[in-house]
């Protein structure tokens, strides 16, 4: 993973000088699926630097939350994990953080006394509604001046390859 750097100091990195150059060293290097990959990587780090920055929250923990905040009716760990790609103790280990940090509340399933449902507290939501748009801006900033890239267009092609890909593996 790339070392941590704050987001200021990445967007002042000037571009790279082969644009059309591979972006990492070896065979692989100049494949689409690990630039895609790369990218991702960078993009998480990016946003992780961000973040810690400004609300002192990790990525992984705004996805989290983020995740919680699109999941209706309140969802069980069991369908909070699904949807994070990861197991159900990795959910169950990292709820009891998101409650002392006041961002969830948790429940009791009236119909299963083992379920547990999840619910975002009012300043999880805020949280959201406040950084969400912060982390979009600093993106649309950062690459807002890239020569040949329509980051509109960008954007609706993503969708349509995640789109494709979901019909795929679903």
């Amino acid at each position: 993973m790339p070392q941590s750097t704050p987001p200021e100091a990445s967007a002042a990195q000037p571009p790279l000088a082969q644009p059309d150059g591979p972006l990492l060293p070896g065979p692989m290097g100049d494949r689409l699926t690990v630039t895609l990959h790369y990218l991702a990587e960078l993009v998480d780090h990016f946003a992780d630097g961000l973040l810690q920055q400004r609300f002192g929250l990790s990525y992984n923990q705004f996805v989290f939350i983020a995740v919680l905040s699109n999941l209706e009716p309140p969802p069980d760990i069991t369908t909070l994990a699904e949807c994070l790609g990861v197991s159900k103790a990795a959910v169950s280990k990292r709820v009891p953080a998101f409650v002392e940090a006041g961002w969830v509340a948790t429940r009791t399933d009236p119909l299963n006394a083992r379920r547990v449902r999840l619910t975002l507290t009012p300043k999880a939501t805020a949280l959201l509604a406040e950084a969400g748009p912060i982390v979009d801006a600093a993106f649309t900033e950062l690459f807002a001046d890239l020569p040949g890239v329509d980051l509109p267009a960008l954007h609706r092609d993503l969708k349509s390859i995640a789109r494709r890909l979901e019909a795929r593996v679903a």
